[in-house]
């Protein structure tokens, strides 16, 4: 991530030029078709990207050949094992919250569309990005209260332009602790490490069980001792600051240790604190890897539709109008209060890395959509009713976007179609593989020889998100272009669940025609 992508502000309800369409046609004149895409495909890409990110020692089963073994003494200087998990972006520090946040919504992409996924051939894979996060937050978490937060740091990373396999930045590790909380931190690992016991629950159930007792542990961590963690680790402030705080990951890890483990005792927490932590305070237009109430708040009023959780309900009931809020912004049917969209319909938040929010969109509405079917509900949006089909069909119209039914016709997710963006922000691709040419290549000597290149990068960082167009659906394909073509592990994350759903519908559709008109 580049020093200078900085902050997310809340993005509270904007206005919205654009009428919803069920199946859009845009002011541009193109068309969002029904079977336009190859979902499929779209799915397997999308998990062969977690493998471009990998840090540490890669195994036998590493499918993208173009990366090699590096970070293999990453924790050595702190005389602790910290080998392993995911670079966030182009470059090869390893932050501890958006790792966790990518983790979390993988897994919550399994618990959702677990079948789809399996019966795409995608489950294992699926299931290894997911435990290649989870190993290392074992790894991190090396006493109850204490959790090493960061690898590396963005500032003498961003003097170098290295494959990861030659880096030679500093690799010291940052932690937080009893004297140094770090509550969100603690929070969002907790959440990935809970959410993903449940992944494991039936196939590994000894790693699931190790799972919860670390999520247990870390909740209680960041709970006991609160603060955010940005004031605990200087160096993450320019990077990945908090300005959410704490609250929203204290209630999210809460609500996904309760579904991991059943326990009352998680849910009173997040019904106790729903007030003072702004659970049902806070109406929220993103959901991101700092901003976690739209997903928590989805969750919660989806317990509602559950006989045992009715004695919650005045303040499940709340939970469920910010759910709702969140989703009718989405859908530009609040009065006055809705996510803003460029010319050719896409939700935009900000100009830096704004797929980010479209893919985190589009997956809260797809659950949401699904909970509503399943449930024979309907979504009230300012007096207006709107059933599931409608929910679907615009979270569709996100994902046909990405994949390049939009004004410049590109996909944004690279290596998928004819079309995509080819000099990605990215250190590794854009340099010849190590697996070529294991010749050292030196900080200033990549920036001399390859950054500065016109040419497409050697190496296709496949399936990765890049940030994506401006407010008027504009893309520059540009190496130095990094507020729109960096890519990040939670841009793809939440898209998973969404591609193994719409293949579904996609089949269906394909074995009764008469299905399209439901979506």
């Amino acid at each position: 991530m580049e020093n200078k992508k900085k902050n997310p502000r809340f993005a509270f309800a904007q206005h919205c030029p654009l009428l919803l369409l069920v199946l859009f046609i845009s002011t541009t004149g193109f068309i969002s078709n029904v079977s336009a895409f190859d979902y499929a495909d779209a799915l397997t890409k999308s998990l062969l990207y977690f493998e471009a990110q990998r840090s540490g020692r890669l195994p036998y089963n590493q499918r993208l050949a173009w990366r090699d073994h590096s970070g293999v003494t990453d924790g050595l200087e702190q005389g602790v094992d910290l080998v392993g998990g995911y670079y966030d972006a182009g470059d090869h520090v390893k932050f501890g919250l958006p790792m966790a946040f990518t983790v979390t919504m993988l897994s919550w992409s399994v618990i959702e569309f677990r079948e789809q996924i399996a019966v795409a051939g995608e489950l294992e894979h699926a299931l290894d990005a997911i435990k290649w996060g989870t190993d290392f937050f074992i790894k991190a978490h090396t006493s109850p209260n204490v959790l090493w937060a960061e690898v590396g740091d963005g500032d003498t990373d961003h003097y170098c332009w290295q494959r990861p396999e030659d880096m030679t930045t500093s690799r010291h590790a940052y932690k937080i602790d009893e004297n140094n909380p770090g509550s969100d931190l603690a929070g969002e690992t907790a959440a990935a490490m809970a959410a993903a016991s449940l992944v494991f629950k039936k196939t590994n159930p000894h790693y699931s069980h190790l799972l919860l007792h670390h999520a247990q542990q870390l909740f209680e961590f960041g709970d006991r001792y609160r603060g955010r963690y940005d004031g605990s680790v200087g160096v993450v402030k320019s990077y990945y600051a908090s300005v959410s705080g704490y609250k929203d990951e204290l209630l999210w890890a809460g609500m996904w240790l309760y579904k991991a483990t059943d326990n009352d005792n998680y849910l009173q927490y997040v019904i106790n604190n729903a007030h003072s932590f702004g659970g049902i305070g806070w109406a929220i237009t993103e959901f991101s890897w700092d901003v976690k109430y739209a997903g928590l708040q989805v969750m919660a009023s989806m317990l509602l539709a559950e006989e045992q959780h009715k004695k919650h309900s005045h303040i499940l009931d709340k939970y469920r109008s910010k759910a709702e809020y969140y989703i009718c912004s989405c859908l530009n049917k609040n009065n006055g209060s809705n996510v803003e969209r460029t010319p050719g319909g896409l939700l935009y938040i900000r100009q830096w890395n704004n797929m980010q929010y479209v893919s985190t969109a589009s997956f809260l509405l797809t659950v949401y959509s699904d909970f509503l079917l399943d449930t024979n509900q309907n979504l009230n949006c300012d007096g207006e009713m709107v059933d599931h089909q409608e929910i679907l069909s615009f979270s569709k119209s996100q994902v046909d976007y990405i994949l390049g039914s939009n004004p410049m016709s590109m996909s944004y997710l690279v290596g998928f179609g004819p079309k995509y963006p080819t000099r990605v922000h990215h250190r590794g691709a854009s340099i010849v593989s190590y697996r070529e040419n294991k010749g050292f290549i030196g900080c200033t000597q990549g920036y001399d020889n390859w950054y500065s290149r016109s040419d497409p990068n050697p190496n296709v960082l496949v399936g990765a998100l890049v940030g994506g167009p401006d407010s008027q659906d504009n893309f520059m394909d540009q190496r130095e272009n990094y507020m729109q073509t960096e890519a990040c592990t939670y841009n793809t994350a939440p898209l998973v669940g969404v591609f193994a759903k719409f293949l579904q519908l996609e089949d269906q559709t394909n074995s009764n025609p008469s299905l399209v008109a439901s979506y």
